[in-house]
C-alpha cells in the first residue's frame, strides 16, 4: 500500500465501508478464542466435536458450536456426520469438524484486522465526535441485527428480555468480547472483559459505540421491542471492564 506520491487526506469512511470493515474484524479469525480452536481442530485428525471444543476451551457446548460453525461456514473446516469407531449402533450421529490439510498461516489475518481497526479509529477522529459515535452505533445496530439473525431463532416464540439479553452476551462472547449478562441495582447489564477492537479502542473511544450498537441491534431483533443501551464502564476509558446497560 505504500507509494511514493504523497497522498491526499482521505475521506471519512461511508457507513457502507465502516459496516463491511466491522464484519471483517468480526469474522473468521478476528476472535483469539476462535483461532486457537481452528489449530485445536487442525491437531486432530478425526476431526472435533462441540462437546469436545466446549470442555478443552471452558465454553458453553452453544457458544463452541458457534466458533467452529462460523470456521466452516468460511469454508475453513469441513463437516460430516457419522458415528463415532465403537458407539452403539442406535446413538445419535457426532457431528464433526475437520481441517482440510495443512493449517493456514493465521498471523497475516491478524495484523490486518489491526491495520483495519486502526484505519477506522482514524477515519472516524475526522467526524465531530457525536457524528462519528451515532455512524459507529448506527452501524453497530445493524450488525447486531445480522448477528441475530444469524443465530436462526428470530422467528421462535417471542423470549423474555432477560432471556434475549443472555443470548446477546453468549453471542458476543463467540465474537470475542468474552461477555456475560447480569442484574445490578435492580437492572441488567452486560459485562464484557475483553475488547476484540484491542488498542485502537484506546486510542479512539469512539469505537466503543460499534459494541453498544450491537448490543441495542440484537435485543432490538431477539425481544422484537425497542432496547436501550447505555455505555456505564468500558475498558478504553481505564475501567476494568466494558459495561452496558440495557432496557426495554
Amino acid at each position: 500500500m505504500a507509494s511514493t506520491t504523497r497522498s491526499p487526506r482521505p475521506d471519512p469512511l461511508t457507513a457502507t465501508e465502516f459496516s463491511s470493515a466491522v464484519t471483517a474484524i468480526t469474522s473468521a479469525f478476528g476472535d483469539p478464542t476462535r483461532r486457537e480452536i481452528y489449530l485445536f481442530a487442525h491437531e486432530c485428525p478425526a476431526g472435533v466435536t462441540a462437546s469436545e471444543v466446549a470442555e478443552r476451551f471452558e465454553l458453553h457446548p452453544n457458544v463452541a458450536r458457534h466458533h467452529l460453525d462460523k470456521l466452516a461456514s468460511g469454508g475453513h473446516l469441513e463437516v460430516s456426520v457419522a458415528r463415532l469407531p465403537g458407539s452403539p449402533g442406535a446413538g445419535r450421529p457426532s457431528k464433526r469438524y475437520r481441517t482440510h490439510g495443512e493449517a493456514m498461516e493465521l498471523d497475516l489475518p491478524v495484523r490486518h484486522d489491526d491495520v483495519l481497526v486502526t484505519l477506522l479509529g482514524k477515519a472516524l477522529a475526522m467526524l465531530p465526535r457525536d457524528q462519528a459515535e451515532a455512524m459507529a452505533e448506527e452501524v453497530g445496530i445493524e450488525y447486531g441485527r445480522t448477528m441475530a439473525e444469524a443465530m436462526g431463532e428470530v422467528g421462535d416464540v417471542q423470549r423474555s428480555f432477560r432471556t434475549a439479553l443472555h443470548a446477546v452476551a453468549d453471542a458476543l462472547t463467540a465474537h470475542g468480547f468474552a461477555a456475560h449478562a447480569e442484574q445490578h441495582d435492580g437492572g441488567l447489564r452486560i459485562i464484557s472483559d475483553h475488547c476484540p477492537f484491542g488498542d485502537a479502542a484506546v486510542e479512539h473511544p469512539v469505537i466503543c459505540a460499534v459494541d453498544r450498537g450491537m448490543v441495542r441491534g440484537m435485543l432490538e431483533t431477539l425481544y422484537r421491542g425497542d432496547a436501550t443501551a447505555l455505555t456505564e464502564a468500558s475498558r478504553a476509558a481505564g475501567d476494568k471492564a466494558c459495561i452496558t446497560t440495557v432496557g426495554a
